[in-house]
């Protein structure tokens, strides 16, 4: 029997956690905010609102004329299928690096799943300071981001005592 709580099937659940958590969020926000008022949760910092990017990371060739729907969409699917062979050619002890990953793949997913049915990325989050917009983003984009910062810190800190530790019990 397939156990699913073993490497790699568990980081494929965590991904697939991630793209239902935002679809999930993106129909709410669409029901709540696409012809609403925004809704302050921290007044001034804070806040749920609905916005349609076109383009990539802040809005990037977001005025292209609609091919980028399709070249952001390749490029999600290309690197998706890469982070989902990454995932299974992982050791099954490690579990900073392919939760990062797992992250990362659910994040693109969900982002990919709205441009490729609806032509556009929904977001919802805007944080604000005064006249200062950061640019309004989503679940997927959080899970980027985290996934990210956590591989990163993982392939710059950690990559070399994960290597020796290997090393060790190869002598053995």
């Amino acid at each position: 029997m397939l156990n699913v709580l073993r490497a790699p099937w568990r980081w494929y659940l965590l991904a697939i956690v991630v793209i239902l958590l935002d679809i999930a969020t993106k129909v709410w926000a669409v029901d709540k905010f696409m012809y609403g008022p925004a809704m302050q949760i921290i007044p001034g910092l804070l806040q749920f609102t609905y916005a349609e990017n076109y383009g990539a990371a802040f809005s990037f060739l977001a005025d292209a004329g609609g091919w980028q729907r399709w070249f952001f969409g390749a490029v999600a699917l290309g690197f998706s299928t890469v982070v989902v062979m990454w995932l299974w050619r992982l050791p099954a002890a490690k579990r900073w690096e392919p939760a990062a990953l797992a992250l990362i793949l659910g994040g693109a997913v969900g982002n990919l799943w709205d441009r490729v049915v609806l032509g556009y990325v929904r977001d919802f989050i805007s944080v604000y300071y005064g006249s200062w917009h950061f640019p309004v983003f989503n679940v997927a984009d959080m899970a980027i981001t985290v996934g990210a910062a956590m591989l990163v810190i993982e392939l710059l800190f950690f990559s070399d005592r994960a290597d020796k530790s290997s090393e060790n019990s190869a002598e053995v």
